[in-house]
């Protein structure tokens, strides 16, 4: 029920595999995520039963009444055939249902195996947020931490709207990921330039000493770029979660980068 075991113990784990999964559950991903509901922290196949019924909006079988094997199979069976994005329903729900010890066990195995699976998942305080690399967390993290430091609570609102944005299940809201990135971005040009009504566009134009040369260059591409594609959609023009992933980390970096110069 700890969830220790040979390889906890002694630290071993295989090197990070690269994100392969994002909007799929595959069934091994299923297995273990029932496996560490019921062999690490200890719960009973009806607790486990009640809790997927419930990310599943269907009814128990009640012909089936012993933990083993007929409602340990029945989970089985729901987990198997249920949509891909009621797994992590169930991840979510199953998180709220536990006492404060075993959710945050429950949190760390899922997350842990999340990152040894290539799940590009990872749970907060109980709600799962989109995981992109690791350079990604670091960054995105960090910018949220300087931005609550220094204030600038609307900057950080933004950086938040964009990853819920990469959260959203079924389907990722990319364009709005980037355009919530992009806007945390020109928030905080705005506050260090002093200059509230300005676009970011107009921002690097009117202070080329803001961001140095040629990096400038690039932001104000950066900036084109997310315009024509997110901000102004055409027709045909869509964004991956690759693209999207990179302009959202582009644009914490540039947001860490633009608080330091202030000095926060």
């Amino acid at each position: 029920m700890d969830g220790e075991g040979f390889s906890r113990r002694r630290g071993y784990r295989r090197e990070n595999p690269d994100i392969t999964i994002h909007e799929a559950a595959p069934e091994e991903v299923r297995a273990a995520i029932l496996s560490i509901a019921e062999a690490d922290i200890g719960l009973h196949p009806s607790f486990i039963r009640d809790v997927l019924c419930r990310a599943l909006r269907t009814l128990p079988d009640t012909s089936n009444w012993s933990e083993y094997p007929n409602i340990w199979r029945e989970c089985q069976d729901l987990i198997r055939g249920c949509p891909w994005y009621r797994v992590y329903d169930f991840i979510e729900i199953l998180y709220r249902q536990l006492d404060e010890k075993r959710a945050r066990l429950w949190e760390g195995l899922i997350n842990e195996y999340f990152v040894e699976a290539g799940v590009g998942w990872h749970m907060v305080n109980g709600v799962l947020q989109s995981r992109g690399p690791q350079s990604f967390g670091v960054t995105v993290g960090k910018a949220q931490e300087a931005l609550g430091r220094r204030g600038l609570g609307t900057a950080r609102d933004e950086v938040s709207e964009a990853l819920r944005d990469l959260s959203r299940r079924p389907e990722p809201d990319l364009t709005g990921a980037v355009q919530h990135a992009m806007a945390a971005f020109e928030c905080v040009a705005r506050e260090v330039v002093g200059d509230p009504r300005a676009t970011l566009g107009e921002i690097l134009n009117r202070y080329p000493g803001l961001v140095p040369k040629p990096l400038d260059d690039a932001m104000a591409k950066m900036w084109g770029y997310a315009s024509e594609n997110a901000r102004h959609l055409r027709e045909g023009r869509t964004l991956g979660r690759p693209e999207v992933e990179f302009l959202v980390e582009a644009c914490c970096a540039a947001v860490n980068y633009l608080v330091s110069k202030a000095g926060a």
